[in-house]
Order: structure tokens, then C-alpha cells, then sequence
């Protein structure tokens, strides 16, 4: 048995508005998230002139994505972790560093995949 509200359009409707409000609240409280924002945004463009194929293309634009789906996930995290205290515990520390090491890896991912194409580029 599904759970009870919305379904359809309204539900597909009522989703895009938290998703916007979740945009939102990650522009407004993360110092991060803008800067990653900004930086994609200087690195789009970027990508159009380096891309020598549409893989590549698809390859430059979606490390850039990941770096942005991760800090979504890594905000979410510790707002929740935020949420149920201020007194240390090792289960939200961990938590809080397991968010951050996501948001390391897809960085890390960006500049291989942006450095691989770069060479291939240029070499």
C-alpha cells in the first residue's frame, strides 16, 4: 500500500516546489554550495570549448553535477545532524565527515575527468 497524499501532476508539482525550496535553503545557509554553484558556472561554459565530443561534453558537465548532488547530500546531513544537538557525539562526527568525504570524492572526480579530457586536449 502506497503512502497517502498527492499523486500525479499535483504530487509531480508539490516535489519541484521542495526541490526549489531545498535549492533554496542550500544557496542561502551553505557557503559551499554558492561557491561550488559559482565555479560550475564559470566551468560549463568551459566545458563547451575544451569537449571535443558530446561524451566529453557529458562527461565535463555531469562531474560538475555530482559535485553538486554531493553537497546537497552532505548539507542535508548536517542539518539533520545540527538538528538533534549541540553536544559532540562520535555517530554525528562520523556522519558529518562520511558527507564531507562524498563531497572530497566527487570533487576528486571532477578534476580527473576534467584533467583526462584537458591532457588529451593538449598532449
Amino acid at each position: 500500500m502506497g503512502k497517502p497524499g498527492k499523486t500525479g501532476i499535483a504530487r509531480v508539482i508539490d516535489a519541484f516546489g521542495y526541490s526549489m525550496k531545498g535549492l533554496s535553503a542550500s544557496w542561502k545557509y551553505e557557503a559551499a554550495f554558492r561557491q561550488e554553484i559559482t565555479l560550475g558556472i564559470l566551468l560549463i561554459p568551459v566545458a563547451f570549448w575544451l569537449a571535443q565530443t558530446h561524451i566529453e561534453l557529458i562527461l565535463l558537465i555531469s562531474s560538475i553535477f555530482w559535485v553538486w548532488m554531493a553537497e546537497l547530500a552532505n548539507s542535508s546531513v548536517e542539518a539533520v545532524v545540527d538538528r538533534t544537538g549541540s553536544e559532540r557525539h562520535e555517530l554525528s562526527g562520523r556522519a558529518k565527515d562520511i558527507g564531507s568525504a562524498l563531497v572530497f570524492m566527487s570533487l576528486l572526480l571532477l578534476a580527473i575527468v576534467w584533467g583526462i579530457i584537458a591532457f588529451h586536449r593538449f598532449a
